[in-house]
């Protein structure tokens, strides 16, 4: 996997951090963005080595320009993308009949129109180098649940666009794939990690998961990923 180059967006913390750690961990050049500038470039000197720097660059997925700079700004470094994991995500958990347009809006122009703008952002790049897409969705986008009218629509939706994505896009030598965790232990919707999410996902373990459907033979796709704890919390 050398002289190969990842982009996570979302990667300073949780999932996409995890990522980002066995990525670079195994010799792939890895890009990571964020909202917040300063904490992409501080999480990116935290990862690097004196021999493999990590990118730290600032975009919101919610705006398609951002992303194009983004890919923009990798192509510029690294003259090549190889890899692309749209991970950047939100969750707010309301009855619908309480759930706001602005609480609407934040799920699905960050978790469905993101990875969206994500992929048309980088797909020409993708082609060039018969490279992978990779959605990082939820078991969220197969069950649904009370108070996920939002969140389901927008990982529902997330599923159907990497999958109807995946068959437009194998003619060109890209794969597309999409994970669909449950629990794992992150700071999302707020949470702080803890010994008491032991049970849970850990991040490394979907970073280790990306790294295996990357090393994969090429003849076969995993197209649609679910992945959960091997044992409820009891």
């Amino acid at each position: 996997m050398e002289n190969k180059v990842a982009y996570i967006t979302g990667g300073t913390k949780g999932i996409g951090l995890g990522i980002a750690q066995v990525l670079h961990d195994h010799g792939i050049t890895v890009a990571i963005s964020a909202r917040n500038n300063d904490d992409a470039l501080n999480v990116a000197a935290e990862l690097s080595s004196a021999d493999a720097p990590v990118f730290g660059l600032s975009s919101n997925v919610r705006n398609f320009e951002d992303e194009e700079k983004a890919v923009a700004e990798i192509i510029n470094k690294f003259g090549r993308i190889d890899y692309v994991i749209a991970n950047a995500g939100v969750g707010i958990f309301k009855p619908v009949d309480e759930l706001s347009l602005e609480d609407w809006s934040a799920m699905i122009d960050t978790n469905l129109n993101g990875i969206f703008h994500t992929l048309k952002a980088s797909v020409e790049e993708l082609k060039k180098s018969e490279g992978y897409f990779i959605t990082i969705s939820s078991l969220a986008g197969t069950n649904f649940f009370e108070k996920g009218a939002g969140y389901n629509a927008s990982k529902f939706g997330a599923v159907g666009f990497t999958q109807a994505a995946m068959i437009d896009l194998r003619k060109y030598n890209i794969k597309v794939s999409t994970i669909m965790p449950g629990s794992v232990a992150t700071h999302f919707n707020g949470h702080t990690p803890s010994d008491a999410d032991s049970w849970k996902i850990q991040p490394e373990d979907i970073g280790q998961l990306v790294l295996d459907i990357l090393k994969m033979n090429p003849r076969t796709l995993p197209s649609k990923i679910e992945i959960r704890p091997s044992k409820p919390n009891s």
